[in-house]
């Protein structure tokens, strides 16, 4: 699949697209993702303005413990259908039942892979992962005849040229922002070609160092020291060299016990950077894959390597799109065990639980928009999900799982189903973890909502503690142990300095009910946060329930703003305008650009008005948006028209933000020059 540029078939005010910029798709001029085809794409590079959409705007979270920690790393590989499908889309599109990814508490890298020469990730894939602290890879991949003749044109020769391969694709990562590469030669490789190749590997990573501090290149087990292309399923010593001089080692599938059982000598000290490979496919003589995964990852674990989980896109490309979700929650909670999970490290916290995607878009609770739409750079944390079952197989008692039908904003919310048993007042639902000094004031936030049908239960936020030489909760000291619990008071009124922020201490508004909570902390770490649900009375009969959850803040009462960023600046460029689609019509599409704190803003939303009621146009997720054939009204002879685009900072907190402080630009015009119809 080849991405092409727009083709400018008319010009208005503003440049025009150029033909064939890889950038924009060819027909509508919609920003999308691309990758290099070949050397000289890649030698060629030099970022323009036109890369701004690719540019990833969600920097790597921290979190605990960090990347380069020794305990056993967990790599996914992401491969469907050679990649740059719906995900290519950087403004989102209109799938519907997209692939999406959202087990990221279980994941320390992500790489994307396709069989394109230079696999640069989609920027919404890069957003996706880094909000959730994961780091991505592009692929660096050659094959077969063509691949061997790109190797031997930059590694047969002097050390310039394969410095030069090394300088552009650390320069690629930097620029696009995300972390690193997969180096993947499967093909066989003269001997000069192959005596220069470790020294490639070790110039891109000096390269990578110097241009991205933590960068990683893993090299993939296929061609041997010799230039021969033998896959060997291990690390030894026809393969050490390619190991030796980089940050890991990816193995290939077809491996066995005795293979993780002599590599433990090989690796040494560096037994979490062997990432021994799992084909989820189960292609070849492989141990697992499918819902058998845990077979392989099981032996992994057993001989302390990290692993590397190949194609888990198997579960929607095998099984199909119908009961996505629910298979995808049973494939990742059978390897859960196996899989060391994260914890959040830096505060403010918020999550509205939305996967990226949706059969309609909400806001404040209410659907405005009721149509499909995907875009993972609008997906926010997720929690762990949990399917327990009750004592005796006697069914589920208590299971976590996104749902499409309701959300407070964006496309999803958390649906919680279960039953409090007979002999219980309550049930935990444990949700996110932390591990972060507790800042001296916290206020914590939730939106709930209750399944009308069934009888009440009381909905609370709990919080557990880690003491650091003791803990005192306000005034108060907490007993002594290694974790303390807080169950607060919801508050019924907040100060009126953050009554905007976290909205009033009680309300209700389509259902969802929202409690706000303050705690003063002092000499804690902040451990996990869970999910109370708890009868109102006790009785002897199960309870069931089913609360809906539509988003959860943890802040630290210090560092909340009170004052709103200043106004947008708008600015249009790339005005490109076309005859049509309809009589006295004409369709413009421009680019629209504006500044803004990063650091405040969940996204943007795009409005236009015309002569008609406000439009939402769509969501940003930069600073910077493509309006694409909006059809306004021709201007008559000798007369102007107008039209008014506005963008709509989205603050971190959920706070609305008054219209007087949405950026705005009017654009008039009469008879835009060189129309064209389509």
């Amino acid at each position: 699949m080849e991405p092409r540029g727009a083709r400018s078939r008319g010009r208005g005010r503003g440049r025009g697209r150029r033909r064939g910029a890889r950038q924009f798709d060819r027909n509508t001029t919609e920003p999308i993702s691309f990758y290099l085809s070949n050397l000289e794409e890649l030698l060629a590079w030099k970022p323009t303005s036109d890369d701004d959409f690719n540019v990833a705007t969600i920097p790597l979270a921290n979190r605990e413990p960090p990347l380069h920690s020794k305990r056993p790393r967990t790599l996914v590989c992401h491969d469907m259908k050679n990649g740059y499908l719906e995900d290519r889309f950087i403004q989102g599109s209109a799938s519907r039942d997209p692939y999406v990814f959202y087990h990221w508490p279980y994941v320390d890298i992500f790489v994307y892979f396709s069989h394109h020469p230079v696999t640069i990730p989609p920027v919404t894939w890069t957003n996706a992962a880094h909000r959730n602290g994961v780091s991505v890879l592009g692929t660096f991949i050659t094959e077969w005849t063509r691949g061997g003749q790109l190797c031997e044109a930059f590694l047969a020769g002097e050390a310039a040229a394969y410095h030069a391969v090394a300088v552009q694709l650390g320069r690629i990562a930097r620029f696009y922002r995300f972390d690193g590469w997969l180096v993947n030669i499967e093909n066989t490789l003269s001997e000069a070609a192959a005596r220069n190749l470790p020294l490639f590997l070790r110039d891109l990573r000096e390269q990578l160092c110097q241009d991205l501090p933590g960068g990683l290149v893993l090299w993939y087990d296929s061609v041997l020291q010799s230039g021969e292309l033998q896959w060997q399923n291990e690390l030894n010593e026809k393969n050490r060299v390619f190991f030796d001089a980089c940050d890991g080692l990816f193995t290939n599938y077809n491996w066995k016990e005795e293979h993780l059982e002599r590599m433990g000598a090989q690796a040494g000290e560096r037994l979490a950077d062997v990432y021994v490979g799992i084909d989820v496919f189960a292609r070849g003589e492989v141990v697992g894959g499918g819902f058998e995964t845990d077979k392989a990852l099981r032996l992994i674990r057993k001989h302390g390597f990290s692993a590397a989980i190949f194609a888990p896109g198997w579960v929607y490309e095998h099984l199909g799109k119908e009961n996505f979700l629910q298979n995808e929650n049973r494939f990742w909670g059978l390897l859960a065990e196996l899989l060391p999970t994260h914890s959040i490290s830096t505060l403010p916290f918020s999550t509205c639980f939305c996967l990226g995607m949706g059969t309609g878009r909400f806001l404040a609770g209410q659907e405005e928009e009721v149509r499909p739409w995907y875009n993972l750079s609008a997906q926010e944390i997720q929690p762990l999900f949990t399917d327990q079952q009750a004592p005796g197989g006697a069914g589920s008692w208590l299971r976590t799982r996104c749902s499409l039908q309701d959300a407070w904003n964006g496309g999803s919310c958390l649906l919680i189903e279960g039953i409090i048993p007979p002999e219980a007042g309550h049930v935990a639902v444990h949700l996110f973890s932390f591990q972060l000094p507790a800042p001296p004031k916290l206020f914590l936030s939730l939106l709930y909502k209750l399944e009308e049908k069934l009888p009440k239960v009381a909905v609370a936020l709990e919080l557990t503690t880690r003491d650091s030489g003791s803990c005192h909760v306000g005034n108060v000291t907490a007993l002594p142990g290694p974790v303390t619990r807080h169950q607060p008071q919801p508050l019924p009124t907040l100060p009126p300095h953050l009554s905007g922020l976290l909205g009033a201490g009680q309300q209700s508004t389509a259902g969802w009910m929202r409690r706000c909570y303050k705690l003063e902390l002092r000499d804690c770490a902040l451990h996990e946060l869970s999910l109370i649900l708890s009868r109102h009375q006790r009785g002897r009969q199960e309870r069931r329930f089913s609360c809906r959850l539509g988003e959860i803040q943890v802040l630290d009462a210090d560092g909340l703003h009170s004052s709103l960023p200043p106004v947008p600046s708008l600015q249009a460029s790339q005005v490109l305008w076309h005859k049509g689609p309809g009589a006295d019509q004409l369709s413009l599409s421009l680019t629209l650009h504006w500044s803004y704190p990063h650091s405040q803003a969940r996204c943007f939303r795009i409005h236009c008005q015309g002569r008609e009621q406000l439009q939402l146009l769509g969501v940003a997720h930069a600073t910077l948006y493509r309006v694409v054939g909006l059809a306004v009204p021709e201007a008559p002879p000798k007369e102007s028209c107008h039209v008014e685009f506005f963008v709509e900072p989205v603050l971190n907190e959920g706070v609305a933000v008054d219209q007087s402080r949405w950026g705005r630009l009017v654009l008039v015009y009469s008879n835009p020059a060189s129309t064209s119809t389509y």
